[in-house]
Protein backbone atom coordinates (compact mmCIF):
# COMPACT_ATOMS: atom_id res chain seq x y z
CA UNK A 1 0.00 0.00 0.00
CA UNK A 2 2.59 1.74 0.91
CA UNK A 3 4.73 1.71 -2.24
CA UNK A 4 1.39 2.18 -4.19
CA UNK A 5 0.92 5.49 -2.57
CA UNK A 6 4.65 6.41 -3.62
CA UNK A 7 4.25 5.66 -6.80
CA UNK A 8 0.90 7.58 -7.17
CA UNK A 9 2.64 10.66 -5.50
CA UNK A 10 5.53 9.96 -8.47
CA UNK A 11 3.03 10.18 -11.11
CA UNK A 12 1.50 13.31 -9.53
CA UNK A 13 4.78 15.16 -8.75
CA UNK A 14 5.11 15.22 -13.31
CA UNK A 15 3.81 17.48 -15.68
CA UNK A 16 1.39 15.12 -17.19
CA UNK A 17 -0.47 14.45 -13.99
CA UNK A 18 -4.01 15.19 -13.37
CA UNK A 19 -4.50 16.14 -10.24
CA UNK A 20 -1.76 18.01 -8.45
CA UNK A 21 0.64 16.66 -5.80
CA UNK A 22 -0.27 18.82 -3.60
CA UNK A 23 -4.05 18.53 -3.90
CA UNK A 24 -3.43 14.67 -3.99
CA UNK A 25 -1.66 14.97 -0.68
CA UNK A 26 -4.09 16.78 0.67
CA UNK A 27 -6.58 13.73 0.18
CA UNK A 28 -3.97 11.38 1.92
CA UNK A 29 -4.53 14.44 4.81
CA UNK A 30 -0.43 14.46 4.98
CA UNK A 31 -0.47 18.25 4.08
CA UNK A 32 -3.41 21.06 4.57
CA UNK A 33 -5.87 21.36 1.93
CA UNK A 34 -4.13 24.39 0.03
CA UNK A 35 -6.33 28.00 -0.19
CA UNK A 36 -8.82 27.84 -3.26
CA UNK A 37 -6.86 30.29 -5.56
CA UNK A 38 -3.79 28.15 -5.47
CA UNK A 39 -5.53 25.04 -6.40
CA UNK A 40 -7.04 27.34 -9.16
CA UNK A 41 -3.74 28.07 -10.35
CA UNK A 42 -2.43 24.84 -10.46
CA UNK A 43 -5.86 23.86 -12.31
CA UNK A 44 -4.64 25.96 -14.89
CA UNK A 45 -1.49 23.97 -15.59
CA UNK A 46 -2.80 20.78 -15.72
CA UNK A 47 -3.58 18.97 -19.79
CA UNK A 48 -7.56 19.21 -19.37
CA UNK A 49 -7.41 23.14 -18.95
CA UNK A 50 -4.75 23.52 -21.85
CA UNK A 51 -8.18 22.58 -24.10
CA UNK A 52 -10.18 25.12 -23.32
CA UNK A 53 -9.89 27.90 -26.16
CA UNK A 54 -11.99 30.93 -23.76
CA UNK A 55 -12.59 32.28 -27.16
CA UNK A 56 -16.10 33.79 -26.36
CA UNK A 57 -16.61 35.69 -29.45
CA UNK A 58 -19.74 34.09 -31.42
CA UNK A 59 -19.47 36.87 -33.67
CA UNK A 60 -15.89 36.77 -35.03
CA UNK A 61 -16.42 33.35 -34.82
CA UNK A 62 -19.62 33.27 -37.22
CA UNK A 63 -16.99 35.72 -39.49
CA UNK A 64 -14.30 33.58 -39.18
CA UNK A 65 -16.80 30.50 -40.52
CA UNK A 66 -18.22 32.57 -43.40
CA UNK A 67 -14.83 33.75 -44.34
CA UNK A 68 -13.62 29.98 -44.68
CA UNK A 69 -16.91 29.57 -46.40
CA UNK A 70 -15.84 32.03 -49.05
CA UNK A 71 -12.35 30.81 -49.20
CA UNK A 72 -13.94 26.64 -50.11
CA UNK A 73 -16.58 28.47 -53.01
CA UNK A 74 -13.86 30.19 -54.71
CA UNK A 75 -11.74 27.14 -54.31
CA UNK A 76 -14.40 25.01 -55.73
CA UNK A 77 -15.17 27.34 -58.45
CA UNK A 78 -12.39 28.92 -59.52
CA UNK A 79 -9.19 27.34 -58.81
CA UNK A 80 -10.45 23.23 -58.73
CA UNK A 81 -13.11 24.20 -61.33
CA UNK A 82 -15.41 21.40 -60.19
CA UNK A 83 -18.70 23.56 -60.83
CA UNK A 84 -19.30 26.56 -63.15
CA UNK A 85 -19.75 30.18 -62.02
CA UNK A 86 -23.30 31.41 -62.59
CA UNK A 87 -22.58 35.12 -63.19
CA UNK A 88 -25.42 36.96 -61.11
CA UNK A 89 -25.92 41.00 -61.90
CA UNK A 90 -25.24 43.12 -58.99
CA UNK A 91 -28.45 44.34 -59.20
CA UNK A 92 -29.74 40.97 -58.35
CA UNK A 93 -27.12 40.41 -55.86
CA UNK A 94 -28.12 42.93 -54.13
CA UNK A 95 -32.28 42.20 -54.96
CA UNK A 96 -32.01 38.52 -54.50
CA UNK A 97 -29.13 37.22 -52.44
CA UNK A 98 -28.25 39.96 -50.18
CA UNK A 99 -31.88 39.94 -48.38
CA UNK A 100 -31.01 35.68 -47.51
CA UNK A 101 -27.64 36.79 -46.86
CA UNK A 102 -28.84 39.46 -43.98
CA UNK A 103 -31.85 36.76 -42.38
CA UNK A 104 -29.01 34.22 -42.64
CA UNK A 105 -27.03 36.55 -39.67
CA UNK A 106 -30.00 37.34 -38.05
CA UNK A 107 -30.50 33.84 -37.12
CA UNK A 108 -27.17 32.82 -36.12
CA UNK A 109 -27.15 36.11 -33.88
CA UNK A 110 -30.32 34.96 -32.88
CA UNK A 111 -29.38 31.88 -31.44
CA UNK A 112 -26.41 32.64 -29.98
CA UNK A 113 -28.12 35.26 -27.92
CA UNK A 114 -31.28 32.73 -26.87
CA UNK A 115 -28.31 30.33 -25.70
CA UNK A 116 -27.11 32.99 -23.05
CA UNK A 117 -30.51 33.66 -21.48
CA UNK A 118 -31.88 29.45 -21.75
CA UNK A 119 -30.80 26.47 -21.97
CA UNK A 120 -30.16 24.56 -25.00
CA UNK A 121 -33.08 22.24 -24.49
CA UNK A 122 -35.36 24.87 -24.58
CA UNK A 123 -34.23 26.67 -27.51
CA UNK A 124 -34.96 23.26 -28.76
CA UNK A 125 -38.45 23.09 -27.97
CA UNK A 126 -39.29 26.67 -29.74
CA UNK A 127 -37.33 25.48 -32.90
CA UNK A 128 -38.78 22.54 -33.22
CA UNK A 129 -42.03 24.94 -34.53
CA UNK A 130 -39.66 25.93 -37.18
CA UNK A 131 -41.33 23.40 -39.77
CA UNK A 132 -44.67 24.52 -39.09
CA UNK A 133 -43.61 27.98 -39.71
CA UNK A 134 -42.05 27.15 -42.53
CA UNK A 135 -45.58 25.98 -44.18
CA UNK A 136 -47.60 28.74 -42.40
CA UNK A 137 -45.66 31.60 -43.87
CA UNK A 138 -45.23 29.90 -47.56
CA UNK A 139 -49.13 29.83 -47.06
CA UNK A 140 -49.61 32.94 -46.04
CA UNK A 141 -46.66 35.52 -47.35
CA UNK A 142 -45.80 33.15 -50.72
CA UNK A 143 -49.28 32.00 -51.62
CA UNK A 144 -47.77 28.30 -51.71
CA UNK A 145 -50.30 25.61 -51.53
CA UNK A 146 -49.80 22.29 -49.35
CA UNK A 147 -51.77 19.15 -49.49
CA UNK A 148 -53.67 18.60 -46.20
CA UNK A 149 -51.67 15.47 -45.42
CA UNK A 150 -48.64 17.65 -45.34
CA UNK A 151 -50.11 19.73 -42.68
CA UNK A 152 -51.27 16.76 -40.44
CA UNK A 153 -47.74 14.87 -40.47
CA UNK A 154 -46.16 18.27 -38.74
CA UNK A 155 -48.68 17.30 -35.83
CA UNK A 156 -46.59 14.43 -34.67
CA UNK A 157 -43.16 16.04 -35.62
CA UNK A 158 -44.03 19.20 -33.91
CA UNK A 159 -45.50 17.31 -30.35
CA UNK A 160 -42.78 14.82 -30.54
CA UNK A 161 -40.07 16.65 -30.00
CA UNK A 162 -41.82 19.27 -27.70
CA UNK A 163 -41.95 16.51 -25.40
CA UNK A 164 -38.74 15.50 -26.30
CA UNK A 165 -37.02 18.82 -24.32
CA UNK A 166 -40.05 20.16 -22.77
CA UNK A 167 -38.96 18.41 -19.05
CA UNK A 168 -36.06 20.75 -18.68
CA UNK A 169 -37.84 24.01 -19.52
CA UNK A 170 -36.20 27.26 -17.65
CA UNK A 171 -38.21 29.93 -18.62
CA UNK A 172 -36.76 33.36 -19.48
CA UNK A 173 -38.48 36.23 -21.42
CA UNK A 174 -35.72 37.63 -23.44
CA UNK A 175 -34.26 34.67 -24.20
CA UNK A 176 -37.82 32.98 -25.24
CA UNK A 177 -38.25 36.06 -27.56
CA UNK A 178 -34.51 35.67 -29.06
CA UNK A 179 -35.24 31.79 -29.86
CA UNK A 180 -38.70 33.14 -31.22
CA UNK A 181 -37.61 35.41 -33.38
CA UNK A 182 -34.78 32.94 -34.35
CA UNK A 183 -37.04 29.92 -35.50
CA UNK A 184 -38.70 33.02 -37.70
CA UNK A 185 -35.52 33.84 -38.95
CA UNK A 186 -34.80 30.16 -40.12
CA UNK A 187 -38.21 29.46 -41.79
CA UNK A 188 -37.58 32.87 -43.82
CA UNK A 189 -33.72 32.15 -44.36
CA UNK A 190 -35.03 28.23 -45.79
CA UNK A 191 -37.60 30.21 -47.95
CA UNK A 192 -35.97 32.58 -49.60
CA UNK A 193 -32.97 29.53 -50.13
CA UNK A 194 -35.54 27.71 -51.93
CA UNK A 195 -37.11 30.53 -53.89
CA UNK A 196 -33.06 30.96 -54.63
CA UNK A 197 -32.27 27.14 -55.89
CA UNK A 198 -35.50 26.51 -57.42
CA UNK A 199 -37.08 29.21 -58.48
CA UNK A 200 -34.02 31.19 -60.16
CA UNK A 201 -31.94 27.97 -61.68
CA UNK A 202 -29.32 28.28 -58.81
CA UNK A 203 -26.88 25.65 -57.57
CA UNK A 204 -26.10 25.64 -53.59
CA UNK A 205 -22.15 25.80 -54.25
CA UNK A 206 -22.74 29.20 -56.12
CA UNK A 207 -25.14 30.08 -54.03
CA UNK A 208 -22.38 29.67 -50.73
CA UNK A 209 -19.94 32.00 -52.91
CA UNK A 210 -22.41 34.48 -53.22
CA UNK A 211 -23.93 34.59 -49.34
CA UNK A 212 -20.97 34.22 -47.50
CA UNK A 213 -18.82 37.44 -48.55
CA UNK A 214 -22.51 39.44 -47.98
CA UNK A 215 -22.66 37.97 -44.35
CA UNK A 216 -18.68 38.70 -43.37
CA UNK A 217 -19.56 42.18 -44.35
CA UNK A 218 -22.82 42.12 -42.24
CA UNK A 219 -21.58 40.68 -39.42
CA UNK A 220 -18.07 42.19 -39.56
CA UNK A 221 -18.85 45.10 -38.37
CA UNK A 222 -20.73 44.65 -35.13
CA UNK A 223 -17.91 41.59 -34.64
CA UNK A 224 -15.24 44.99 -34.48
CA UNK A 225 -16.90 47.49 -32.88
CA UNK A 226 -18.46 45.02 -29.76
CA UNK A 227 -15.66 42.39 -30.01
CA UNK A 228 -12.67 44.14 -30.91
CA UNK A 229 -11.14 45.03 -27.74
CA UNK A 230 -11.42 41.52 -26.65
CA UNK A 231 -9.84 39.42 -29.44
CA UNK A 232 -6.66 41.47 -28.89
CA UNK A 233 -6.42 41.04 -25.40
CA UNK A 234 -6.93 37.17 -25.52
CA UNK A 235 -4.73 37.26 -28.52
CA UNK A 236 -1.97 38.51 -25.72
CA UNK A 237 -3.57 36.49 -23.07
CA UNK A 238 -4.46 33.68 -24.17
CA UNK A 239 -1.31 30.41 -23.60
CA UNK A 240 -1.41 28.95 -27.04
CA UNK A 241 -2.90 30.43 -29.52
CA UNK A 242 -1.45 29.40 -32.70
CA UNK A 243 -3.21 25.76 -31.47
CA UNK A 244 -6.64 27.40 -30.74
CA UNK A 245 -6.09 29.20 -33.91
CA UNK A 246 -6.22 25.83 -36.06
CA UNK A 247 -9.35 24.48 -33.97
CA UNK A 248 -10.85 27.72 -35.19
CA UNK A 249 -9.87 27.67 -38.52
CA UNK A 250 -10.75 24.01 -38.62
CA UNK A 251 -14.40 25.06 -37.48
CA UNK A 252 -14.77 27.39 -40.68
CA UNK A 253 -13.83 24.19 -42.32
CA UNK A 254 -16.89 22.14 -41.09
CA UNK A 255 -18.65 25.55 -41.07
CA UNK A 256 -18.00 25.64 -45.35
CA UNK A 257 -19.08 22.18 -45.55
CA UNK A 258 -22.33 22.31 -43.72
CA UNK A 259 -23.24 25.83 -45.13
CA UNK A 260 -22.71 23.84 -48.40
CA UNK A 261 -24.87 21.03 -47.42
CA UNK A 262 -27.67 23.21 -46.47
CA UNK A 263 -28.46 24.99 -49.79
CA UNK A 264 -27.47 20.90 -51.39
CA UNK A 265 -30.51 19.67 -48.97
CA UNK A 266 -32.52 22.64 -49.79
CA UNK A 267 -31.78 22.55 -53.47
CA UNK A 268 -32.47 18.50 -53.57
CA UNK A 269 -35.92 18.81 -51.70
CA UNK A 270 -37.98 21.80 -50.32
CA UNK A 271 -37.60 24.06 -47.24
CA UNK A 272 -40.11 22.08 -45.38
CA UNK A 273 -38.34 18.88 -45.73
CA UNK A 274 -35.05 20.47 -44.46
CA UNK A 275 -36.59 21.72 -41.39
CA UNK A 276 -38.18 18.54 -40.76
CA UNK A 277 -34.63 16.92 -41.03
CA UNK A 278 -33.63 19.20 -38.52
CA UNK A 279 -36.39 17.77 -35.78
CA UNK A 280 -35.34 14.34 -37.11
CA UNK A 281 -31.66 14.93 -36.17
CA UNK A 282 -32.81 16.18 -32.63
CA UNK A 283 -34.41 12.59 -31.94
CA UNK A 284 -32.18 10.13 -33.64
CA UNK A 285 -29.44 12.51 -31.46
CA UNK A 286 -30.87 11.77 -28.42
CA UNK A 287 -31.38 7.96 -29.45
CA UNK A 288 -27.99 8.08 -30.13
CA UNK A 289 -26.77 9.69 -26.81
CA UNK A 290 -28.95 6.66 -24.77
CA UNK A 291 -27.77 4.03 -27.42
CA UNK A 292 -24.21 4.37 -27.54
CA UNK A 293 -23.66 6.53 -24.20
CA UNK A 294 -26.51 5.80 -22.16
CA UNK A 295 -27.08 8.98 -20.78
CA UNK A 296 -30.53 8.70 -18.98
CA UNK A 297 -33.47 9.76 -20.93
CA UNK A 298 -37.17 10.09 -19.46
CA UNK A 299 -40.17 7.57 -20.20
CA UNK A 300 -41.04 11.20 -21.76
CA UNK A 301 -38.24 11.99 -23.97
CA UNK A 302 -38.36 8.35 -25.34
CA UNK A 303 -41.90 8.50 -26.60
CA UNK A 304 -41.30 11.70 -28.30
CA UNK A 305 -38.47 10.73 -29.78
CA UNK A 306 -41.28 7.78 -30.97
CA UNK A 307 -43.59 10.34 -32.38
CA UNK A 308 -41.23 12.33 -34.12
CA UNK A 309 -39.37 9.18 -35.53
CA UNK A 310 -43.16 8.25 -36.85
CA UNK A 311 -44.34 11.29 -37.98
CA UNK A 312 -40.66 12.05 -40.12
CA UNK A 313 -41.68 8.88 -40.97
CA UNK A 314 -45.28 9.69 -42.23
CA UNK A 315 -44.32 12.69 -44.20
CA UNK A 316 -41.65 11.07 -46.15
CA UNK A 317 -44.14 8.66 -46.90
CA UNK A 318 -46.61 11.76 -48.27
CA UNK A 319 -43.91 13.79 -50.20
CA UNK A 320 -43.33 10.88 -52.10
CA UNK A 321 -47.37 9.91 -52.90
CA UNK A 322 -47.40 13.91 -53.72
CA UNK A 323 -44.82 13.55 -56.04
CA UNK A 324 -46.21 11.07 -58.47
CA UNK A 325 -49.11 13.10 -58.60
CA UNK A 326 -49.24 16.20 -60.90
CA UNK A 327 -50.15 19.49 -59.02
CA UNK A 328 -53.30 20.67 -58.78
CA UNK A 329 -53.43 23.56 -61.57
CA UNK A 330 -52.62 26.93 -60.42
CA UNK A 331 -50.27 25.87 -57.88
CA UNK A 332 -46.82 27.29 -57.62
CA UNK A 333 -44.23 25.31 -58.16
CA UNK A 334 -41.67 27.74 -56.17
CA UNK A 335 -42.69 29.24 -52.86
CA UNK A 336 -42.67 33.01 -55.04
CA UNK A 337 -44.56 33.08 -57.93
CA UNK A 338 -43.25 36.29 -60.10
CA UNK A 339 -45.57 39.27 -60.62
CA UNK A 340 -44.61 40.93 -63.28
CA UNK A 341 -42.61 40.09 -66.54
CA UNK A 342 -39.02 41.46 -65.13
CA UNK A 343 -39.21 38.50 -62.53
CA UNK A 344 -40.08 36.00 -65.48
CA UNK A 345 -36.25 36.31 -66.42
CA UNK A 346 -34.22 33.80 -64.44
CA UNK A 347 -31.44 34.79 -62.50
CA UNK A 348 -28.59 33.44 -64.42
CA UNK A 349 -28.15 33.72 -68.00
CA UNK A 350 -29.50 31.47 -70.34
CA UNK A 351 -26.11 30.18 -72.26
CA UNK A 352 -25.37 28.27 -68.57
CA UNK A 353 -28.60 26.63 -68.20
CA UNK A 354 -26.85 23.34 -70.01
CA UNK A 355 -24.60 23.34 -67.40
CA UNK A 356 -26.65 23.44 -64.47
Amino acid sequence: MWDWKQQLFAEADSDAALVPLARLKSIYGEVPSPPIGNIVKEDAKSPASKLKLDFKFPLSVSCVHFICSSIGAYLVIKVLKLKPLIVVDPEDRWRRIFPMSFVFCINIVLGNVSLRYIPVSFMQTIKSFTPATTVVLQWLVWRKYFDWRIWASLVPIVGGILLTSVTELSFNMFGFCAALFGCLATSTKTILAESLLHGYKFVSINTVYYMAPFATMILGVPAILLEGNGVVDWFYTHQSVWSSLVIIFSSGVVAFCLNFSIFYVIHSTTAVTFNVAGNLKVAVAVMVSWLIFRNPISALNAVGCGITLLGCTFYGYVRHMLSQQPPPPGTPRTPRTPRNRMELLPLVNDKLDDKV
